[in-house]
């Protein structure tokens, strides 16, 4: 099931970054080896349902596990932590939960799928991301 709204969860990321959260430390994901092998920089992030792109600059990483809860204080599970892949399931009290997967090709070309219950309604989105440089 996609966002349904051309800009969905690109518009968000890109809202979150602009308003200065994206250089907040997200809550901690310890040991999360998929995020040592994504580099920091500008990034252009494509929705698979669609042809809405964004680009932005990301600083940490992390962001990318909760697309659709921004910077709110989540606790977070990891699920399966492996080189390539990782899986983390994540709890924002009061705002929802998700269960985001991204996988790594090419330290510069990766794979985000999320799902879960922002604000009381369900979201899932797939995004591909490829690194264009720095910011």
């Amino acid at each position: 099931m996609a966002t349904g709204k051309g800009y969905g969860v690109l518009a968000g990321i890109v809202l979150a970054m602009g308003a200065g959260l994206a250089s907040a430390a997200p809550a901690q994901a310890p040991g999360l080896k998929v995020l040592s092998q994504i580099e920091p920089g500008r990034w252009q992030l494509r929705e698979t349902d669609s042809k809405t792109e964004r680009t932005v600059c990301l600083s940490d990483p992390r962001i990318l596990i909760q697309l659709h809860h921004g910077a709110s204080q989540c606790s977070r599970f990891i699920v399966d932590n492996q080189d390539a892949t990782g899986t983390v399931h994540y709890t924002c009290s009061g705002a929802g939960h998700g269960r985001t997967t991204i996988s790594v090709e090419t330290p510069r070309l990766i794979h985000v799928e999320t799902q879960g219950l922002a604000n009381g309604l369900p979201f899932e989105s797939e995004i591909e991301a490829r690194r264009l440089g720095g910011c």
